[in-house]
């Protein structure tokens, strides 16, 4: 008898209005201090690049990112735990940098905690480098922590 392992396929796609329910869920789920259902809708209508991540019709991760200027700023990116580490957020990172260059855009900038040294780890893997860092930028349990900004040129980038 022999077993055969499926790969999970994930699909890529727009984020429409009627996935922020289950947008929520996630973000709510993942962060301490997690945006809010309005700031989501907002990114929506000020046409922002929403992007979701599904596994059979589930959402498993999202990302939003600015375009503007001849720059791109990633503003969010999430994945369920029970899907981290398995690819996700690399394959929506990816398509999110793919997006800003055929825009037009020749660098992508984020922001990152000190602390979540797992996202530091993937954006340097995908070429991202730190540029400068903002003090006091997120809440924090204590007070605030500082954030990080990440720069990733896109004018050589390709996955």
């Amino acid at each position: 008898m022999s077993a055969i392992l499926q790969e999970a396929t994930i699909n890529l796609r727009p984020m429409q209005e009627t996935d922020i329910d289950a947008v929520m869920e996630i973000e709510n789920a993942t962060y301490p201090f997690p945006w809010t259902a309005g700031i989501m809708r907002d990114c929506l209508r000020v046409g922002y690049c929403c992007w979701l991540a599904e596994q059979d019709e589930q959402i498993v991760g999202y990302s939003i990112m600015s375009i503007g200027a001849g720059e791109s700023h990633l503003l969010n990116i999430c994945v369920d735990r029970d899907w981290q580490r398995q690819g996700v957020a690399s394959r929506l990172l990816k398509h999110m940098l793919n997006l800003a260059k055929r825009h037009g855009a020749e660098v992508c900038l984020l922001e990152v905690r000190p602390s979540n040294l797992s996202a530091i780890e993937l954006y340097e893997k995908i070429g991202f480098s730190e540029v400068g860092r903002r003090k006091s930028y997120y809440p924090a349990k204590n007070g605030h922590e500082d954030a990080l900004i990440l720069a990733c040129p896109l004018l050589d980038y390709t996955e």
